[in-house]
């Protein structure tokens, strides 16, 4: 009985320096009578904890208020420069690695391209090891203030895999076959040790979700889907509050839900699949076909896909591609409304913010149609608020995330 009720004093004493700091941390700062009266904590028991966070340096003081009639209130903040955290987008073209400290603000990053249409898994373990290096020595940061990496890939997360050095991703278009990604990063290649860092692997679409359900354009919604729209597509779903994995972390994988039965020829392998009519890749492939061979101006597909966009007032075959493009997305994006009933539908992704800057308006007509009159009548399209940094950003909270649930202890 003795041993139990210790294992209860201790988790309620995390528990409630976890729910000051989650607190502080999105709303600060704020007095200790303000964090008594958002939590529900006593002003004693508040008192206890910032004492405790303030003698760690994880919370500092920022300031004071007047209060009425009495002693002007200390407000309180989350120490952005106490802790640190990495991000790493594992994208179609790249390798970005951005450093940031615990107000999300980018303390320094590192790019590192990938061959085209080639992601082998060694090129990709090297030149995110190399980028943690070049990160965490232009910061100048110490390696033990970084609470973790978060690695944002394609494909499906298989989580079971964690415990034991990593998990596996499930990468069918890049053809990542339960690849354990976390145990490669800690054992190194011949030119780069390996990390020992914690390590937090995560769907791309997911980590753009958190980002903007943190910090975005999700913030403040319960039921929504973030789009993520770039060489390919995907989406994560938030019901309730949370992340919506499924029964093996695949749900999400927007991009391969048919559109066409026996349509267009995904990357996947499938036919027919979304991601073949909206991904960057797949709307380049159709202005090349609707030009004859002629592909769009640009060095990569970015800078292909602007030309393209920029292009549609003065070329038929530009403006058709874009047309079609709108139709298969308001449809995809109807069965979400459909499916998952959310207030708020958010577009994101490089490709995602390129067309939605241009044909936001003409993409919610095209919405319209296919969905159901009532959830889209209570639902917004938006777009995301980000940019194109946001995947990396949603990477980096997670090891963020597991700092303030364990109440600043991980």
């Amino acid at each position: 009985m003795v041993a139990q009720r210790r294992t209860t004093t201790r988790d309620m004493r995390r528990g409630n320096r976890s729910v000051v700091l989650w607190t502080l941390y999105f709303d600060g700062p704020l007095s200790r009578q303000d964090l008594s009266a958002r939590t529900g904590l006593s002003v004693t028991t508040v008192s206890t904890v910032v004492g405790e966070l303030l003698g760690e340096g994880v919370v500092v003081e920022a300031g004071a208020v007047d209060s009425d009639g009495g002693r002007p209130r200390i407000l309180l903040r989350v120490d952005p420069g106490r802790r640190y955290a990495v991000g790493v987008d594992v994208g179609e073209t790249r390798v970005r690695v951005e450093l940031y400290d615990l107000a999300m603000n980018e303390r320094a990053r590192a790019d590192h391209p990938l061959e085209s249409g080639r992601h082998d898994v060694g090129p990709v373990v090297e030149r995110i090891l190399a980028g943690l290096r070049e990160v965490t020595a232009a910061a100048a940061v110490d390696r033990a203030d970084i609470l973790g990496v978060g690695v944002a890939v394609s494909g499906i997360v298989e989580q079971a895999g964690a415990s034991e050095g990593g998990a596996l991703v499930h990468g069918q278009t890049f053809d990542w076959d339960a690849v354990p990604l976390g145990r490669l990063l800690r054992a190194g290649t011949a030119a780069s040790p390996g990390t020992d860092l914690p390590l937090y692997i995560e769907n791309g679409a997911r980590t753009l979700g958190q980002a903007e359900m943190w910090f975005g354009a999700g913030r403040g919604a319960d039921h929504a889907v973030i789009a993520l729209i770039g060489s390919g597509v995907g989406a994560a779903v938030v019901a309730n509050g949370s992340f919506y994995h499924g029964a093996t972390s695949s749900a999400g994988e927007w991009g391969h839900t048919v559109v066409q039965v026996g349509g267009r020829r995904c990357r996947c392998g499938a036919r027919g699949c979304l991601e073949a009519y909206v991904g960057a890749e797949a709307i380049l492939d159709r202005y090349h076909q609707a030009r004859r061979g002629r592909p769009a101006p640009g060095a990569d597909e970015e800078s292909a896909l602007a030309a393209l966009i920029a292009g549609a007032g003065g070329s038929p075959a530009a403006r058709r591609v874009l047309d079609e493009t709108c139709v298969y997305l308001g449809a995809g994006i109807a069965n979400l409304v459909n499916l998952f009933n959310p207030r708020r539908i958010v577009l994101g992704g490089w490709a995602g913010s390129m067309l939605g800057d241009r044909l936001l308006p003409q993409i919610r007509e095209a919405v319209a149609g296919p969905a159901l009159r009532h959830p889209y009548e209570r639902c917004t399209v938006e777009l995301c608020r980000l940019g194109p940094d946001a995947v990396a950003l949603g990477a980096a909270t997670l090891p963020v995330e597991r700092f303030l649930a364990s109440g600043g202890t991980a």
